[in-house]
């Protein structure tokens, strides 16, 4: 395992603070005059015009940011987490999203702490390549916000979470996939979706273009987003259709198989106005009445509509686990626990942990709990495979005297020295190394082969 500093000496803090409030003065409000950078870009700027990528906070800060992006935690959506970030040690967060063109994804972060705490949430495209930088696609900058984004291709996008250095606090981040659009016939949902997107038509010669939404005929359709009418006609396929240009996005409506057209070619309409009513014209006959509705981009073609309409049913998930354990240490209280990738029992296995194995409890999720393991890496543990440490599993006589280690590492630093003959509380155990209670309270690690 590596060893990582765990904490900062006071002296450390008062040189980073005062090093970088001198870095933020008339010389840093210049940068952006030359060079347009996103919050994060400037403060990262900052951090290194002052020199404090040089210094070990400073090093564990930038490299935290890294990492979230290296190795992101793959999520299902929607995703709800909350959890800490320690002041005294840099860390970051980051998630793995597989979205789709047209959905928008919403983030929402609140922070409780007792100072503010300037927090930057950044969005990437991922790319396939592993060597090559991911794409920025937006970002906020707050201390509590919501920023969204609609996604422009089908692809995974990265979120990046990270407060600012030597700031902490309690987050709860939500992340969620919302329609863009209006649902073209209202008071109906994805579920009175018969056909989707790619289903064969004339006897395979050919994929559905769109999606088929099923409605009592005379119902009215409207309109998706802002635009103009571009077209109102009729074809064999398509029956009494009506055209839409959303030009904002470059692409274009098509309703179809219509029992009435109410609008006029160039007309100029609103979300919400009605464009016609429901039918089975064209092809459609002899089916139920029900509305064809695609998307055209320009210059592209068809693409999916189903992610742009579609809201999901599932609510978000509650924090079911008992959050007075984030921050804090618990054991694996079962013969053998599953630490999963996400917090899903249908997610991949990370590893397997023995039994008193400790943990770090850095955010919980549904009920999950998100942990720091012995290695360093995070990942999830199912609530009901833990327990605190109040009780101690064992009280060890030492037979000789021991140094107190401030982690599970030969090369760790010695805290103190704890003399032969001392009964000690074991409050867990990670291979040689022991967690134990001091009786003044404090924890440690003593090395034992005995």
């Amino acid at each position: 395992m590596n060893r990582r500093p765990t904490s900062y000496s006071p002296f450390l803090y008062f040189i980073v603070i005062t090093l970088f409030l001198f870095s933020c003065g008339s010389r840093e409000t210049l940068r952006g005059v030359f060079k347009k950078e996103t919050p994060y870009e400037a403060y990262t700027s900052s951090l290194k015009s002052a020199k404090l990528d040089e210094t070990a906070v400073g090093q564990d800060w930038l490299a935290a940011g890294q990492t979230a992006l290296q190795t992101p935690t793959p999520v299902t959506l929607p995703f709800k987490e909350t959890g800490y970030f320690p002041a005294d040690k840099p860390r970051a967060l980051g998630y793995k999203v597989e979205a789709k063109r047209g959905e928008r994804l919403v983030v929402s972060l609140e922070m409780t702490a007792r100072q503010t705490v300037r927090v930057f949430l950044d969005l990437f495209e991922a790319s396939t390549d592993p060597t090559s930088t991911p794409k920025q696609v937006s970002y906020a900058d707050s201390t509590a916000t919501t920023f969204s984004y609609v996604v422009e291709e089908d692809m995974a996008h990265l979120l990046r979470i990270q407060p600012e250095l030597l700031r902490g606090g309690s987050y709860t981040i939500t992340i969620q996939a919302q329609p863009t659009f209006a649902f073209p016939i209202p008071g109906k949902t994805s579920r009175n979706i018969a056909s989707i997107w790619g289903d064969p038509r004339d006897a395979g010669a050919r994929r559905h273009e769109g999606i088929d939404i099923f409605a009592p005929r005379g119902t009215p359709v409207i309109a998706s987003v802002d635009g103009v009418v571009s077209r109102v006609g009729e074809s064999p396929r398509g029956g009494k259709v009506v055209w839409l240009s959303d030009r904002n996005r470059g692409q274009n409506l098509y309703y179809a198989h219509l029992d009435q057209q109410l609008v006029t070619t160039g007309q100029r309409v609103s979300v919400g106005d009605t464009l016609g009513l429901v039918g089975n014209t064209g092809n459609a006959k002899g089916t139920g009445p029900h509305l064809h509705f695609g998307i055209y981009r320009y210059g592209r073609g068809a693409t999916n509509p189903y992610p742009y309409v579609h809201e999901s049913a599932t609510p978000i998930p509650t924090v079911k686990v008992d959050a007075t354990h984030i921050g804090n240490w618990v054991r694996v209280s079962s013969k053998m626990a599953n630490v999963r990738v996400q917090p899903s029992t249908k997610a991949p296995v990370h590893t397997a942990l023995k039994q008193h194995t400790p943990l770090q409890v850095t955010g919980a999720s549904d009920s999950w709990y998100r942990v720091r393991l012995p290695d360093q890496s995070e990942a999830y543990v199912m609530s009901t495979l833990v327990e605190g440490i109040a009780k101690p599993i064992a009280v060890k006589k030492l037979k000789q005297e021991h140094p107190l280690l401030d982690d599970a590492h030969p090369e760790a630093g010695q805290m103190d020295s704890l003399p032969m003959g001392l009964a000690i509380p074991v409050l867990a155990v990670n291979g040689a190394f022991n967690l134990v209670r001091q009786p003044d309270g404090r924890l440690g690690w003593i090395q034992t082969a005995d």
